[in-house]
């Protein structure tokens, strides 16, 4: 089974990719990624005139994260000796980059790519810090600065998308006209994790960006969107957690994925687990190669006006293995559902077909029935 792949020009020995963030500040943590199994690593935001982080600057609820930290605090000058320390070591490098102007952005580029970055991404989309998510909410923006890098530099650009626009299709095409290789989607969503009840103050000091598995579903949809809209490559990111997230990204379209959030949380090792669970589903399933599973989930994918009024109901197909659970019954809001002594039946007179119960279910007894 082959886990190789390509994205914006670069071949990978798999699709795993380290996401720009706190685990890839430095070269320490980008070589550790790499034996960790990551096929490339992205760096950290790299910009021309840094600004310390603030403390504190990051908070865990349940498997969701918030993060109100801004970029590197290595200057420019000194991310030369890091990535050179990365690339000794074999591994590929996409620099993150961000500027305030078109210009500042493509000398930040030139300076990467003389440090020897592989590709670069464009960090601008970050929901937080100094209005910047602005920039890609704003079609002609991204071609302006896109276009400006890849006028600047001879290696892949790509460009970071935020979740937090209303037309991801339009600035995915500005940024493919401009010539970007690649669109990675998605940034983190804008939020605030919580409020400390007890002292009446928000558990982060300003608005964050929240990453973990509960934005994977946008990451889902940011991903298809893209992907039915432009040719260029996609890299999908939010809420990777195992290889059912890879999967899931894949097959909607994306030739790469990137995480970290999940790393943060639960350690390097969980990249090793990713890597043997696609090695173990491919074989199962007969598939040699990741090309073979890029965009197959698309055409499921439909309009309203195209999905068709098919009546269908639920029914049950297996008999339940856990008896006090009745989630079926309490999630049911057409009380079709009832059980008698131990048995599940369903009332289609009753049952209008929404499908929760197939979901719902943790021993998956329901299955629709046209």
């Amino acid at each position: 089974m082959n886990l190789g792949v390509k994205y914006a020009g670069l071949e990978l020995k798999n699709p795993l990719l380290l996401a720009a963030g706190p685990l890839s500040r430095s070269s320490d943590t980008m070589i550790r990624a790499l034996d960790a199994g990551f096929g490339a690593v992205v760096t950290e935001t790299i910009v021309n005139e840094i600004r310390p982080n603030v403390k504190p600057r990051l908070v865990r609820r349940a498997n969701g994260m918030q993060n109100i930290g801004l970029y590197s605090e290595f200057s420019l000058e000194e991310w030369e000796v890091e990535i050179d320390k990365v690339k000794e070591y074999g591994g590929t490098v996409i620099a993150n980059i961000l500027a305030h102007t078109p210009s500042e952005l493509a000398y930040v580029a030139r300076m990467v790519e003389k440090f020897g970055a592989d590709a670069i991404e464009l960090g601008v989309s970050s929901p937080h810090g100094e209005g910047l998510e602005v920039l890609t909410s704003d079609s002609e923006k991204v071609f302006r600065f896109t276009g400006a890098v890849v006028e600047a530099v001879n290696i892949p650009v790509t460009v970071k998308m935020s979740p937090n626009v209303t037309n991801m299709a339009k600035v995915a095409n500005a940024a493919e006209r401009a010539g970007a290789m690649g669109i990675s989607a998605i940034d983190t969503v804008r939020s605030i994790i919580g409020v400390d009840i007890d002292n009446q103050k928000a558990l982060l000091p300003t608005f964050g960006g929240y990453s973990g598995s509960p934005i994977r579903p946008i990451g889902l949809a940011a991903v298809a969107t893209i992907a039915q809209a432009v040719k260029t490559d996609v890299s999908g990111i939010g809420g990777v957690e195992d290889y059912k997230s890879v999967l899931e990204y894949i097959m909607l379209g994306a030739s790469s994925v990137q995480m970290l959030t999940h790393i943060i949380l639960n350690g390097w090792e969980t990249a090793a687990s990713i890597l043997e669970g696609l090695q173990r589903w491919m074989e199962k399933s007969g598939v040699e190669n990741m090309d073979e599973l890029k965009g197959t989930a698309l055409s499921s994918l439909h309009s309203f006006e195209e999905i068709q009024m098919e009546s269908c109901t639920s029914m049950v197909v297996s008999e339940c293995r856990s008896p006090d659970c009745e989630r079926c019954i309490t999630g049911c809001m057409y009380d079709a559902i009832s059980c008698t002594a131990g048995v599940y039946s369903v009332d289609k007179s009753e049952c209008t077909g929404c499908g929760l119960c197939v979901s719902n279910c943790p021993d998956k007894c329901f299955k629709l029935e046209w």
